[in-house]
């Protein structure tokens, strides 16, 4: 296992940030580490990355304590922060070039520059200073940063803020790419990201996980006991009646006869839909299942 968390936790005072957290991250993993405000992300991070200690538990990087080697863990690991501390005086180029020089490889740090730049987009600015590029471009520098020593562990938090749809769409293919050889741990607030590029999600609440699963899983959270129905009639209809069908839960009207219900329990409710035409005198014009996102399952697991 690439990141092992035993029985962490964390307190700020009297504050428990984290409470007795534990899970694993094999290599070849993009893990999405996700949670509302609060809830504990960046502090389980900063952790595995060595920037704080935990109060109780143990974190490994590639079966090192971070506690107990913390400058080995650091060589291990690529990191982009939430706020993505950069040098804005500084060039592009020579600050990817100060920053390989850092760590001790077998690679020249020209060389390495030369490919992460490449990697990374970065070649048409490489010759600006930092802080003249846009937010996007510098988030790539951070992104650059992070993976210019070839880590084996790639923790990233927030990597598309500021992004442009173009550019977000090109950093979500890098991180893929990357994530086959590596062991990738992502927090974002976009749920659309997770879904793009993650294969595994743990939904952290309040400083507790709340979910850990496959993301073709964890759908089944809400789906064995929730269905949601986008029905049109031909005519229009009293919304009380349709509360009355047996398992609705709630009934939203969309426009003109368009109707959005949601229904409790497994059975299927389409059949009663359709009974419900029949008895009075409607034909359904079309009738769609919703299917549930990740976006419902972290609503639903977050909510109380």
């Amino acid at each position: 296992m690439s990141i092992v968390v035993q029985g962490v936790s964390k307190f700020y005072g009297e504050q428990k940030a984290l409470d007795n957290i534990s899970f694993e991250v094999r290599t070849g993993e993009i893990v999405g580490f996700i949670g509302p405000n609060g809830a504990g992300k960046s502090t389980m991070m900063k952790i595995i990355t060595g920037f704080i200690p935990a109060s109780s538990g143990k974190a490994y990087v590639n079966g090192i304590a971070v506690e107990d080697d913390n400058l080995e863990v650091k060589k291990q690991i690529g990191y982009l922060p939430e706020n993505n501390p950069l040098y804005p005086e500084m060039y592009v180029r020579e600050y990817l070039g100060f920053v390989a020089s850092i760590y001790k490889t077998h690679s020249s740090g020209k060389k390495q520059t030369d490919n992460i730049i490449e990697l990374t987009g970065l070649a048409p600015e490489q010759n600006k200073k930092i802080g003249s590029l846009s937010k996007g471009y510098r988030q790539r520098v951070g992104l650059a940063q992070a993976l210019i020593h070839n880590p084996a562990v790639l923790i990233l938090d927030e990597a598309t803020t500021g992004l442009d749809p173009n550019q977000i769409v090109e950093i979500r293919n890098l991180i893929k790419e990357v994530g086959k050889e590596k062991t990738v741990m992502i927090s974002t607030h976009i749920m659309q990201e997770v879904e793009a590029i993650c294969n595994r999600v743990i939904i952290i609440d309040k400083g507790v996980i709340v979910a850990d699963e496959e993301k073709s899983k964890i759908y089944s959270i809400i789906k064995r006991h929730r269905q949601v129905i986008q029905i049109e009639f031909d005519k229009d209809i009293v919304e009380s009646s349709l509360a009355e069908i047996g398992n609705v839960r709630s009934v939203k009207k969309i426009r003109n006869n368009i109707w959005m219900i949601e229904a409790e329990g497994d059975e299927d409710i389409r059949p009663l839909l359709f009974n419900f035409a029949v008895k009075n005198n409607l034909t359904v014009l079309s009738l769609n299942k919703q299917e549930t996102n990740l976006e419902e399952v972290f609503r639903h697991l977050t909510s109380g």
